[in-house]
């Protein structure tokens, strides 16, 4: 188009040209002693015209000559970019195809180019990861520690996930160290590492923090805070002033918890202190019932008559109540309360047959020196624990 366009101006000003020379006779008188020349102006004005068309054309092919090296520069630039960019592609593709040898190769390719380095460098080590070859990984991902930040996201990031997934959770926290303000995925592959290394009391500010982001909603955030809270209480229980700073540092809701407080309780059962365990079941039964707190309650120490008028009161609320069946003749029974104990018993497995129950009965015939009588019930535990085993065999294969 802009070939055309000069081209009709060209015939344009000739065409101008040629009217004016018909219609101009006019000329031009040029004194140069000892020489005078008159020219014609409308030959003047054709020669001005053809000399400025060949100093422009000379002037361009020159200029064109000159740029040559440049362009040429430009061209294998180009070149090699676009080459580049296709061996990420195909890098990538292979990546996500789980092509993970086709995947490293395309991307040493790409790093030989010298083009999109830092992403090269990260795909490399994944695919390298994947093939478990962590010699060639390493060496990638210090290809992408070269000339970037020490608390480069990229880096960081790829190194923590990768030493998550070798199951080398220390290593990971020390990379992550270097981040220095941690956005969501860090914090996500920090919970992970705390997580492996079983350190719980981070885990529990980790999931707040991530909770209040939306990573997580209010019932996981709940299930992982109950379960890093449990871990901690049970790693504390063997040293009872360690025990008691955790238990005290616990809010009220968090105490009241089923689950943390069979934790705890159990925690204090196996020091001895029989008289905490059994208070924090009471009040986290008096906040809601749970008939696994129930069956705790029973193997708690304690009062154990004051047990017996507290858990019959609650008889009165849940008369159907297995666990809650169990746990009186349990305790009934540690008192020598023989007849009540059998009655309580034989009730709760009218209820639900369970090998706890049918165990305490065999123990309580044989204290009664009924050895048939145990001998029954002794089997019948047995057979209810091998039918329990049967039933999670079946539910893990399903699962």
């Amino acid at each position: 188009m802009k070939v055309l366009i000069w081209v009709v101006a060209l015939f344009a000003l000739a065409a101008g040209l040629v009217v004016a020379a018909r219609y101009t006779e006019g000329y031009v008188l040029v004194v140069l002693p000892p020489y005078r020349v008159e020219i014609a102006l409308s030959l003047l004005l054709i020669l001005f015209v053809g000399a400025f068309i060949v100093l422009y054309s000379a002037v361009r092919l020159v200029s064109g000559a000159v740029q040559v090296p440049a362009k040429v520069r430009q061209y294998r630039l180009a070149r090699r970019r676009d080459k580049a960019q296709e061996t990420l592609l195909s890098a990538l593709e292979s990546f996500f195809e789980g092509r993970y040898t086709r995947a490293e190769q395309a991307a040493q390719r790409s790093l030989a180019l010298g083009e999109h380095k830092r992403l090269s460098a990260v795909i490399a080590a994944r695919a390298a990861h994947e093939l478990r070859a962590f010699d060639r990984r390493d060496g990638y991902l210090r290809e992408l520690a070269d000339g970037a930040p020490e608390g480069d996201t990229l880096r960081v990031v790829t190194e923590a996930e990768l030493l998550l997934e070798e199951r080398r959770p220390d290593d990971a926290l020390g990379v992550l160290k270097a981040l220095p303000q941690k956005h969501t995925a860090a914090l996500r592959l920090e919970l992970k590492a705390q997580q492996q290394t079983r350190q719980w009391e981070p885990v529990v500010g980790l999931v707040g923090e991530l909770e209040r982001r939306g990573v997580f909603d209010g019932e996981q955030a709940g299930q992982l805070r109950t379960h890093a809270l449990i871990e901690t209480l049970r790693r504390k229980g063997a040293d009872a002033h360690a025990l008691d700073e955790a238990w005290k540092r616990l809010p009220e809701s968090q105490k009241r918890d089923s689950d943390i407080a069979a934790a705890a309780a159990q925690c204090y059962s196996a020091l001895g202190r029989g008289a905490d365990a059994q208070r924090i079941i009471e009040q986290s039964l008096a906040q809601s019932w749970n008939s696994e707190l129930v069956a705790l309650y029973g193997r708690t120490g304690g009062d154990t008559v004051r047990q017996i008028e507290l858990a019959e009161m609650w008889l009165q609320s849940h008369p159907g109540d297995a666990a809650l069946l169990l746990t009186l003749g349990r305790l009934c029974a540690r008192q020598d309360l023989w007849g009540k104990a059998q009655s309580y018993l034989e009730a709760s497995l009218s209820v639900e047959p369970t090998y706890a129950a049918h165990l305490e009965l065999a123990r309580l015939h044989e204290q009664l020196g009924n050895s048939d009588g145990a001998r029954r019930h002794y089997r019948a535990s047995l057979e209810c624990a091998l039918g329990m085993l049967d039933s999670r065999s079946f539910a893990t294969r399903m699962s």
